[in-house]
């Protein structure tokens, strides 16, 4: 751990890629249901900093929180785990 503190991680896939130096990464999580207890998925959408443009729709990728880079860029790309089907 750096001297600037623990910065969350999260791993995601690539849904969109359309924008400059930047992608749209789905993140899905399974949890049971509060009161029913069937299991459900979670869908979170975040908007990640990619210079260079170097991801695909479909790749599997690593993410870590960083301060605002724009309205809604909240984090950067650190590595990608797994290159998609296409």
């Amino acid at each position: 751990m750096n001297a600037r503190g623990h910065r969350k991680r999260r791993i995601g896939v690539v849904i969109s890629n359309r924008m400059k130096d930047t992608v749209v990464i789905d993140i899905s999580r399974r949890i049971p249901h509060p009161l029913y207890g069937k299991i459900v998925t979670k869908h979170k959408k975040l908007v990640v900093d990619d210079p260079g443009n170097t991801t695909r729709i479909g790749d599997k990728v690593l993410v870590e929180e960083t301060r605002p880079l724009s309205k809604t860029k909240r984090w950067r790309l650190l590595k990608v785990i797994e290159k998609g089907k296409e």
